[in-house]
């Protein structure tokens, strides 16, 4: 791995290596709340980490203040090092007040570094430095470098968060955060602009993007404001049949990049492009607005909204017509109020259901569990409203999937419960009749999960999530066709799209045994490993069995309880022998 070059300074030493950088997140405020007490637990815990850095063939090179900078061999140490600071900081934290929690972030690149007797020093250094200034805390964020070495070698989900331009480094690095959760990750939102290579046919219809609004207060807990704002607009017009709206996490894909309008549209496609700003006070709040012809980089429409903080439902309103009526989009009446959301009576189960938003689009178990609580504190404090039963619901049923509660069985039951309550609530929301759709098909009620996606399409055709969910539904059902026509749908409305999207066009190739589309379909996955079963059939199927039982050994390190027998139960096939032709192609491959 060491690479030595010859340098004018025989002091100094050239070497290929990967470099972490950890930071602690929020040690000033800790230091002044409870110094000696951080002081010592920061100390103890350091010294813990010091010892587990050289189990991963690495080295602690500088301990700064309330971070540490160290050296691996290989990427894949630097990688699993950072995974395991991170559980053993969790660990620690067991014991202490929340607020008291010591948590890191943790950046990681590969490069060329240099070596002298004061420690390691470069570009590289400075680049694994800065991923860890932009990581969540909790998180490892990594170079495209890392992990081109490491995507194949850990059975982890990669999540890729596009280049980012790092604070005095010349050039965006393109970066992925790593999700430790394996099957949190099939889930998450993973960007991929290359499946349908540079150019996006254009829709004949009026078509915008609503770029995250950015948040400009001086805290950062307030940016769930500005990105719950962004969702609600996104949510509201695509409601419009007379539009084509981009979806939530493609346009989420542009949150922090600094990108001209223009280059934005370009990127998706679409002819408009809103964007504006959010800043609160204590008791106001002030949003810019402004809708943006990209063809001609002429702003079309602008508008401020300065606010009582408890007029944020009027200003919802204001601003989704105004764009709308600047795309001069001819909506009916009864069209429009059709389209206007029933809003909380309270303004905190409103801010609960955007808190709660931002936590469950992380699809892991921890998040899981915080926006199941935001989603019941907003019930608790409005019984009426019937997009928190909705998403409730949505918790509940991941909770079911990926066996995150004891009781799954009653998971499922209450996932139902809370569907049905939304659609009582509120019988014009498109979610509720999602979420009853989901339950319906993984109750193998199959019929009732295709009338209730119909009904929410017919409420809302440009939720590309729907389209998805809706497929996965008909394929089940036998009707694979017509289920990669609504997959196509769902990615063009969201060109960075979720790993779920191939997952489902996987499956229905795989029903019309079009063995390599379904192979070509999971091999673009960013984490496959939730798609190695279907991988090892479809090989299998070609008469591939080496190929296929390397892989089904892949997926018994990562699911060592994995059972055959028990699948074929849980499946919700509505044809036995769709059933048995994936049992079939499992066996084959040594499942």
């Amino acid at each position: 791995m060491n690479v030595n070059t010859t340098s004018p300074n025989p002091s100094i030493t050239q070497k290929l290596g990967a470099v972490l950088f950890a930071d602690v997140v929020g040690y000033s405020r800790l230091m002044s709340e409870n110094e000696m007490d951080t002081y010592n637990a920061l100390k103890s815990l350091l010294y813990q980490l010091e010892e587990t850095c050289a189990r991963f063939q690495g080295r602690v090179v500088e301990v700064r203040g309330d971070g540490i900078l160290a050296l691996f061999e290989t990427a894949t140490s630097a990688v699993e090092f950072g995974v395991e600071l991170h559980r053993i900081a969790s660990q620690h934290n067991q014991e202490r007040a929340d607020d008291q929690r010591i948590k890191f972030r943790a950046g990681v690149h590969l490069g060329e570094i240099l070596i002298d007797d004061r420690g390691i020093h470069g570009d590289n250094v400075n680049i694994a430095a800065r991923l860890q200034e932009i990581a969540e805390p909790e998180r490892v964020y990594v170079s495209s470098a890392v992990y081109d070495q490491v995507c194949n070698r850990l059975r982890y989900g990669y999540e890729f968060l596009g280049p980012k331009h790092l604070k005095n480094i010349l050039s965006p690095v393109s970066t992925y955060c790593v999700r430790s959760e394996v099957a949190g990750a099939t889930m998450a939102g993973t960007m991929r602009p290359e499946i349908f290579g540079d150019v996006l046919e254009r829709p004949d219809s009026p078509s915008v993007a609503v770029l995250p609004f950015s948040s400009q207060g001086g805290d950062e807990s307030d940016s769930w404001i500005a990105e719950g704002l962004t969702d609600d607009i996104i949510m509201n017009l695509s409601k419009f049949r007379n539009l084509f709206v981009i979806a939530r996490n493609s346009s989420f894909f542009f949150k922090t990049q600094s990108m001209p309008p223009k280059e934005a549209a370009q990127k998706l496609n679409v002819r408009y492009v809103a964007r504006g700003s959010v800043r609160r006070s204590a008791s106001r709040i002030r949003i810019t607005a402004e809708l943006i012809d990209a063809t001609t980089e002429r702003t079309i429409w602008g508008e401020r909204f300065d606010r009582k903080i408890d007029d944020i439902f009027d200003i919802l309103d204001e601003v989704t017509e105004c764009i709308v009526a600047a795309t001069a989009v001819m909506i009916e009446s009864h069209e429009k109020q059709r389209m206007i959301q029933a809003v909380p009576s309270d303004l905190e189960a409103y801010g609960s259901v955007l808190q709660g938003q931002y936590h469950i689009f992380k699809y892991t178990r921890n998040d899981n569990r915080k926006a199941q609580r935001f989603y019941q504190s907003a019930l608790d404090r409005d019984e009426g409203y019937a997009r928190a039963a909705a998403a409730l619901s949505r918790t509940l049923n991941i909770d079911w999937r990926y066996s995150w509660v004891d009781d799954t069985a009653g998971a499922l039951d209450q996932a139902l419960t809370f569907a049905q309550r939304s659609i009582e609530l509120d019988p014009t929301d498109a979610r509720g009749f999602g979420e009853l759709g989901y339950v319906h098909l993984y109750r193998k009620e199959h019929d009732a999960a295709l009338q209730s996606y119909q009904r929410a399409l017919a409420l809302n055709p440009n939720d590309a999530d729907m389209h998805s969910d809706f497929a996965d539904a008909l394929a089940h059902c036998g009707d694979n066709e017509t289920a990669i026509t609504h997959i196509q749908q769902a990615m063009r409305l969201n060109p960075y799209f979720p790993d779920q999207y191939l997952w489902h066009l996987g499956g229905a190739y795989y029903n019309l045994r079009r063995y390599q589309d379904a192979i070509d379909a999971v091999n673009k996955m960013n984490n496959p490993t939730e798609g190695q079963r279907l991988l090892a059939a479809s090989y299998a199927q070609l008469g591939q069995t080496d190929l296929a039982r390397q892989i089904a050994d892949k997926h018994r390190a990562a699911h060592p309880n994995f059972s055959l027998a028990r699948w074929g139960t849980v499946q919700p096939d509505k044809l036995e022998d769709d059933t048995q032709h994936f049992v079939e192609g499992l066996k084959k491959a040594g499942f």
